[in-house]
């Protein structure tokens, strides 16, 4: 009598997010981009001029751990006898924790000019995404991209003449939650040195709405309200709110005198048009109150990651405008520490 195996039910997507990831019922995800065509361009994959100076600036990659997806993307500026020692920027992607890559067009094009306005060096995290790997997967690649700093740099960055005692964390949208968490979780990690903390847009929520969320929920095509809830209840910890200290350190569990003591000088870029911008200045707020050194630099009429919009950067004066400003401050704050 002869069996046969039954063949397994079709996979069906039961989450599909704003074209930008979907989820299927076998716990796969494909992040294939089905949103309009003309942007495809900001997320091909920039491959490493591993040397060569391109505009500039040369990138290399270097891999984290070899057992998970996790890089680095390095950028170094042209040597200059006026810039001997380069202050290094440890970038921390956004992407709500589920998408985007460092490696991505929209982030080549804004640190390679950041790098070269500075100068500096940047070393770039690509950290594991969710809901495959939920958090705090992300905030333990950040932390091992530290400890690598302290323990195994590249020669690449020796010979480049790079300060670890001048080391600046950076991070775009949810890449600013993982600034704050690196920061905060952070003690003497010499002979790094964490001189400053840039969260840029950080993703700073509560489970409760915000007016500027209720007003702006639909003002930006890189943040919506639809894609802020959905891609939260995917990267945090199963049955957790956005009350999470994570994505809410201003909360209960965030802020506590001995960590904000070890803590270094911030500036919190927040944009006006930003859904989330009322609670990014609840964090500030929070952070002043609880005796943390806290400057804040607003672009305004622009929306949450404005920057990254290279088509709006170069095409947009007012874009362009408050893209320029805000590398003007960043300059300025790693200039001061």
């Amino acid at each position: 009598m002869s069996t046969t195996t039954p063949n397994p039910p079709p996979k069906t997507i039961v989450e599909d997010i704003a074209g930008w990831l979907r989820v299927y019922s076998d716990g796969t995800v494909d992040r294939t981009w089905t949103g309009p065509p003309q942007i495809l361009s900001a997320f091909q994959t920039i491959p490493p001029t591993n040397g060569d100076y391109v505009d500039g600036v040369a990138t290399y990659d270097v891999i984290l751990d070899p057992l998970s997806d996790v890089l680095l993307r390095l950028y170094l500026p042209l040597p200059s006898p006026h810039h001997p020692h380069l202050p290094l920027l440890l970038h921390f992607q956004g992407g709500g924790f589920c998408v985007s890559r460092p490696t991505w067009r929209m982030y080549h094009d804004f640190y390679s000019r950041l790098v070269r306005s500075l100068p500096a060096a940047c070393v770039s995290v690509q950290t594991r995404l969710a809901p495959e790997h939920r958090l705090p997967a992300a905030v333990d690649d950040c932390l091992s991209a530290l400890s690598w700093l302290r323990s195994s740099p590249s020669d690449v960055l020796a010979s480049a003449g790079v300060d670890l005692t001048r080391v600046f964390l950076i991070g775009d949208s949810s890449g600013g939650n993982l600034v704050h968490q690196v920061a905060a979780r952070t003690g003497d990690v010499s002979p790094v040195r964490i001189a400053g903390a840039i969260p840029i847009h950080p993703g700073f929520v509560r489970a409760r709405r915000s007016e500027s969320e209720k007003d702006l929920g639909n003002e930006s095509p890189m943040l919506t309200l639809d894609m802020l809830d959905r891609f939260l209840a995917l990267a945090l910890p199963e049955g957790e709110t956005k009350d999470h200290p994570i994505t809410c350190p201003m909360g209960e569990e965030g802020f506590v005198g001995e960590v904000v003591g070890q803590m270094p000088p911030m500036m919190v870029v927040v944009a006006e048009k930003d859904l989330i911008r009322d609670t990014e200045m609840e964090y500030v707020e929070a952070a002043r109150k609880s005796g943390l050194e806290v400057e804040v630099l607003v672009n305004e009429g622009v929306g949450h990651s404005f920057y990254l919009n290279s088509f709006a950067v170069k095409e947009d004066p007012k874009t362009a405008e408050e893209t320029e400003k805000l590398i003007d401050g960043i300059r300025d704050f790693v200039r001061r520490h």
